[in-house]
């Protein structure tokens, strides 16, 4: 990571880079501006994870400007505010920025679940719609009480799924399932508490038992975790770690002898800052990631030849390509993706609002020719989204670190016939809780 941009990012908490080149008052009076808010943590104990990401994101904004000249002719500016995860300034630095731009705020990725939890009650009221791209609340990818929320192309749900039926595959079978012991080791927060409902749903239909292991945050302190393992010697441990609780645990597993090849960890806890100083120790530990595996693809060699050739990349040029520097050129991609749909029905070569960004979000249909021609060409399959379906897809994979890299696996697809009527059944007894009035047929053509 970039220890430079960490240092600067400290003494700073909000950031102003507007990517057209021109002072931010100057930007904001354009007429064809679209500002993107970006919610970072470049500080603190997860600042090695959240670094990348923002990078990503940044450097993507920056390929589009530099390559397309915008969406149609419309630039794309951004600000970053750092939240150091923590809800209360995530809150602080969405208040900030949500009226900035010509028409506001485009869209905000929160890029915590608990800030996700903090916003949103206040995106409806603000019309400003929430991008979670694999975290976030599970239920919310029911559109039809969740309007304003996206977790696009996985939640913490599809993950739990996946992460089953690939130990099932291991031992041949769900009916071998029956008898075993999996423990979840997790980040005691909104975010490590997500998968827990369909985990249990798993045991209760095929029979293994579930041991619920709490890790309070940061995560540096797990001697007590992994007693616990080491006496309840699980047949599988699922990780769902973020920052420094990764590497920790699996120094711990190390430590304690519990096989690697026998902990398989979420999404965010299968990136390089996990794993890199642990070196062989780490060896055969698997992760899921959201369909993109690491390595260069065709928007990688975008991205360098049109911003880190120009001396204008975010971070290091060797980061570009790693795990999580990557999910944030993806999650910017579909922020960006969701503003030229919305130009289609609005107005092309206009800026968005946040609420017709929202029916871009709504309505997105990237096949795989399309995400072929932007550069994504073995990193994504089609995501298409509608009124009550905000996922627009739940495929994942498996990758193995082998030592010294990440190694792509298998691909699985999450059941929705089983999470479906779940998070159906929650959204509707959020919606009952709120006093919501989930929407009808009628206001999906709005």
């Amino acid at each position: 990571m970039s220890w430079q941009i960490t240092t600067k990012a400290a003494a700073i908490a909000c950031v102003s880079v507007l990517i057209t080149g021109v002072a931010p008052r100057e930007a904001h009076a354009q007429a064809k501006e679209q500002f993107f808010p970006l919610l970072v943590y470049r500080t603190g104990p997860y600042s090695p994870n959240g670094t990348p990401w923002a990078n990503g994101k940044q450097d993507y904004l920056k390929m589009i400007n530099a390559r397309d000249g915008g969406v149609n002719g419309v630039k794309l500016t951004f600000e970053e505010c750092e939240t150091g995860y923590a809800a209360d300034r995530g809150v602080e630095c969405y208040e900030r920025l949500k009226g900035m731009g010509p028409t506001g705020a485009t869209i905000f990725d929160p890029q915590s679940t608990g800030i996700t939890f903090a916003l949103t009650e206040r995106a409806p009221v603000d019309k400003i719609p929430l991008i979670t791209v694999g975290y976030g609340r599970a239920e919310s990818q029911d559109g039809q009480v969740f309007k304003w929320n996206f977790p696009l192309l996985g939640t913490y749900w599809t993950a739990a799924d996946i992460l089953i039926q690939h130990v099932a595959k291991k031992e041949g079978g769900v009916e071998h399932l029956k008898g075993k012991k999996v423990a979840l080791v997790y980040h005691d927060s909104p975010y490590g508490k997500e998968p827990i409902p369909m985990l249990e749903k798993h045991a209760a239909l095929h029979g293994f038992e579930l041991i619920k292991i709490p890790v309070t945050a940061p995560g540096v302190e797990q001697k007590s975790v992994w007693l616990q393992v080491r006496q309840q010697r699980p047949d599988y441990v699922f990780l769902w770690g973020w920052g420094v609780m990764n590497s920790t645990a699996l120094k711990e597993a190390q430590a304690t002898g519990y096989p690697r090849d026998r902990m398989f960890g979420v999404w965010w806890a299968g990136a390089e800052p996990d794993v890199k100083d642990i070196g062989e120790g780490a060896k055969g530990y698997s992760a899921l990631t959201i369909q993109h595996g690491p390595g260069l693809a065709k928007v990688h060699q975008d991205i360098l030849k049109y911003v880190h050739d120009k001396g204008q990349g975010s971070g290091p040029r060797e980061e570009v390509g790693t795990v999580l520097y990557t999910r944030g050129v993806v999650i910017q991609m579909l922020q960006v993706e969701a503003v030229r749909r919305a130009q289609e029905r609005f107005g092309k070569g206009k800026p968005m609002t946040g609420e017709q960004v929202r029916w871009g979000l709504e309505n997105l249909a990237l096949d795989q020719k399309q995400l072929d021609a932007l550069g994504f060409a073995g990193v994504l399959r089609p995501v298409k989204t509608s009124c009550f379906d905000h996922l627009g897809a739940s495929w994942a994979r498996i990758q193995t670190w082998d030592g010294a890299k990440w190694v792509a696996g298998d691909w699985y697809e999450a059941d929705q016939q089983l999470i479906a009527p779940m998070a159906k059944a929650a959204a509707q007894a959020y919606a009952a809780e709120k006093k919501l009035t989930p929407r009808t047929t009628a206001d999906c053509q709005s």
